[in-house]
């Protein structure tokens, strides 16, 4: 179905007959929380919305692959332009899990997971022709084919992996482009999200089974190796990684991870080469409450029109103060660049 709107990308976000624009409910289709929370944050990211509801992904689309991608479209319409309380998701649902089996059965899985598969598909959907693309790093998610689209517009990065031999000193870089960033959560109680990153980024030193094979010297040999940013999304998204292994048992750690509103700086981390603005806020947060085996999924989302911040619990959608969007249920957090 082809969507044609005739008002700008910003009359369209404010000047809308939807009596709740963009805060409409998604039915649970049982057990897709983790999808309903996902696709929350997704429609409630301004400049991704602008792009479906101003009729631009029409003349993007690959049609032969576009089903999921074209019912995406029609979803964000209902749910900016509709007059429901909530939708059902049924038909992005259904033709979605014809591209990736795993997501068709209605049980339970992994949010980030589903947000990769998600931005992979509208990827090749809206692709168009470029340099061959890079393959993907340690900690990072990225696009795995040639192309630019809005997914890569909005939310591909890049990471620069300086390599030094410790043996001769010779330095190499190796190029990676990242959409989802998975940080480690370095402590048990509590910690902060600088905290995530300065673990992240922080050198490593790669030695026995890791070392690099050092063209200057012609064999393998011992090398540090630090990670930094030379291009910076304009929508960043940090995965938490709250599902780690220990003792052979996969668990799940309920840090409390604090996280700014606003003014996230990542300059510390991105290479002087890097020219993009380097502070981000806050605009969306998918949470996992429970354990393994009976979790739920939720979002909090800010509103793009009313600046408020609004949880999103499957069909259910309240208005909360910001005090209750810093949760230890955190999972996926949604950045934006303050100077998009």
């Amino acid at each position: 179905m082809a969507w044609k709107w005739k008002y700008s990308p910003k009359e369209q976000l404010e000047d809308t007959s939807s009596l709740h624009p963009g805060l409409t409910g998604l039915q649970n289709l049982e057990n897709t929380c983790y999808m309903n929370a996902v696709l929350q944050c997704l429609c409630s990211l301004t400049p991704l919305v602008q792009y479906f509801l101003s009729g631009k992904w029409n003349t993007a689309l690959h049609e032969e692959i576009g089903e999921s991608a074209t019912a995406f479209g029609c979803l964000v319409s209902d749910m900016w332009l509709g007059e429901f309380d909530f939708v059902s998701p049924e038909a992005f649902h259904s033709v979605f899990g014809k591209r990736y089996p795993a997501f068709s059965r209605r049980t339970q899985h992994d949010a980030q997971e589903f947000l990769i598969c998600v931005l992979d598909d509208l990827h090749e959907a809206f692709k168009q022709p470029n340099q061959e693309r890079q393959s993907s790093a340690a900690g990072a998610s990225t696009r795995s084919s040639s192309g630019t689209s809005i997914i890569t517009h909005l939310f591909e990065g890049q990471l620069s992996y300086a390599i030094r031999c410790l043996t001769c000193k010779a330095l190499s870089d190796k190029p990676e482009s990242f959409t989802v960033l998975s940080l480690p959560i370095p402590s048990t109680r509590v910690c902060s999200l600088q905290d995530c990153l300065e673990c992240f980024f922080q050198p490593d030193t790669l030695t026995r089974n890791n070392q690099i094979h050092c063209c200057w010297c012609g064999s393998n040999q011992d090398a540090t190796v630090t990670a930094s940013i030379t291009k910076a999304p304009q929508i960043i998204i940090f995965h938490l990684k709250r599902f780690a292994w220990q003792d052979k048992h996969r668990r799940k750690l309920s840090t409390t991870v604090c996280y700014p509103f606003s003014d996230l700086d990542l300059s510390p981390y991105i290479s002087t080469s890097c020219h993009n603005n380097t502070e981000y806020s806050l605009c969306a947060v998918v949470n996992h409450a429970g354990d393994l085996d009976y979790g739920h999924y939720t979002a909090f989302c800010k509103h793009s029109i009313t600046q408020h911040w609004y949880s999103f619990d499957d069909a259910q959608v309240t208005k909360i103060p910001d005090s209750a969007v810093q949760a230890d249920t955190a999972y996926l957090l949604f950045y934006i660049s303050q100077g998009y």
